[in-house]
C-alpha cells in the first residue's frame, strides 16, 4: 500500500524561506509592510513545496475556527478602534479574523453577544471599553479564553492587559521638573472616575517625592474643553502662581489654553500644558500643539491578542498587566530656541 502523501504546511514555508512563520503568512496574504524581495522568496518557496492554504481543512483537523470575538463598551470608538488595530496586526500573522461586537454598556446585549459568539465556536474574546476601572467577568468557567483590554476584570484569575496610567502622570511631571517648572497645578475629569484618581495620585505622590506639592488641590470636573475652561479661570481668579498644568485629559488641556491665552498668559513661555491621552484630533487643533501622554493603545491591543493566542495554545497568563506611556513633546511645553544676539562690538582699538 502506498504511503499518504504530506501536504506541505506555512511551517515548512517559512524553513525554506529562511523567514518567520508570521512573516510567511503576511506575504503570502498580501499584509504587512514587506520587502518585495522577502515576498517573492516565500512565493517561490510555496510554489517549489506546492503549498496551498486550506482553511477548511486546517480547521477540520485542529478544532479551531480561526475567529476571535471583541466586545466593547466603547460606543464612540475612541479607545476601542486603536485597541482592534492593535489586535488585528497580532492576530493577522496567523491568519485569523475578529468579529467586532458593541454591547453599548447594556449587560443584556452584552451577553446576548457572548452566546452568539460562543455559538459561532470563536476561539476566544477580547474585551474592551472606554474606561480602565475594574469589571465584573463576562462569564465564569467560559469554553474559551478571555482576555481584558484597557478595562480589567474584577477577577484576578482573569488576563487583563491596561495603561500604567500612574506611570505615564510621574513622566508627565518628571518632564514639567526638568524644564525647570515648579508650580504646578492639576486640573483633571471626575472623581469618580478611576483614571482621573490614579493620575491625580500620581501626579501628587511624585511631586512629594521631590519635596514638592501642586499649587492647589487637584481640581476634579468633566473630561471636556468647557471644564478646563473654567478651571483655568478658577486657578487665575484665584490668585495662585502656577507656571505649569498638567491636565487629566487633552480636551480638558485644550480648554485650559484657551483660557490662559484669553487671559494673556503665553503657552508655554508663562505656562507650560501638558495633556493626556495624545488623541490627534485634539493635539492638532491645540494652540500651540499639545505635548501629551500616549497610552501605546495599538500596542496594547497587540499584546493582548498575543495573550489571548497563547492562552488559545494552553499557555495562560492570568493578572492585571501594565503597558508603560510615552510623553510625546511638543510646544506647549519647549519654548523654541531663539538665535543668539551677536556680542556688542568691543572698544575700538
Amino acid at each position: 500500500m502506498g504511503r499518504l502523501e504530506r501536504h506541505a504546511t506555512i511551517t515548512d514555508v517559512a524553513a525554506l524561506a529562511g523567514v518567520s512563520v508570521g512573516t510567511a503568512s503576511k506575504a503570502l496574504n498580501g499584509r504587512g509592510s514587506l520587502r518585495e524581495e522577502t515576498r517573492r522568496r516565500v512565493r517561490e518557496a510555496a510554489r517549489q513545496l506546492n503549498f496551498e492554504a486550506n482553511a477548511g481543512a486546517r480547521n477540520l483537523h485542529s478544532g479551531r475556527t480561526y475567529t476571535v470575538g471583541m466586545i466593547t463598551t466603547d460606543t464612540i470608538g475612541r479607545f476601542s478602534i486603536p485597541v482592534l488595530m492593535g489586535a488585528e496586526d497580532a492576530l493577522g500573522a496567523g491568519e485569523m479574523s475578529i468579529f467586532l461586537c458593541d454591547g453599548r454598556g447594556d449587560p443584556i446585549r452584552e451577553q446576548y453577544y457572548v452566546k452568539t459568539l460562543l455559538s459561532r465556536r470563536v476561539d476566544g474574546i477580547i474585551v474592551t471599553g472606554r474606561r480602565t476601572e475594574a469589571r465584573a467577568p463576562i462569564g465564569v468557567g467560559l469554553p474559551v479564553p478571555v482576555v481584558y483590554a484597557f478595562i480589567s476584570s474584577a477577577d484576578p484569575g482573569d488576563c487583563s492587559v491596561v495603561p500604567d496610567e500612574a506611570g505615564g502622570a510621574r513622566k508627565a511631571i518628571d518632564h514639567l521638573l526638568a524644564i525647570g517648572r515648579g508650580r504646578i497645578a492639576h486640573i483633571t475629569g471626575p472623581d469618580h472616575h478611576n483614571s482621573a484618581r490614579v493620575r491625580a495620585a500620581a501626579t501628587t505622590r511624585r511631586l512629594a517625592e521631590e519635596g514638592r506639592s501642586l499649587v492647589a488641590p487637584p481640581l476634579f470636573g468633566g473630561w471636556s474643553e468647557a471644564w478646563g475652561g473654567q478651571a483655568a479661570g478658577i486657578l487665575l481668579g484665584s490668585g495662585t502662581e502656577f507656571d505649569a498644568v498638567f491636565c487629566g485629559s487633552d480636551q480638558i488641556a485644550r480648554g485650559v489654553g484657551d483660557a490662559l491665552r484669553a487671559a494673556g498668559r503665553r503657552i508655554p513661555d508663562d505656562v507650560a500644558l501638558v495633556g493626556f491621552d495624545n488623541w490627534d484630533v485634539m493635539i492638532e487643533g491645540a494652540k500651540p500643539p499639545l505635548t501629551s501622554v500616549d497610552m501605546n493603545l495599538q500596542g496594547l491591543g497587540r499584546s493582548a491578542a498575543e495573550r489571548l493566542l497563547a492562552a488559545i495554545n494552553g499557555s495562560p497568563s492570568p493578572g492585571v498587566h501594565a503597558l508603560p506611556c510615552h510623553l510625546v513633546v511638543r510646544e506647549s511645553t519647549t519654548v523654541p530656541l531663539r538665535s543668539p544676539q551677536a556680542p556688542p562690538p568691543g572698544p575700538a582699538g
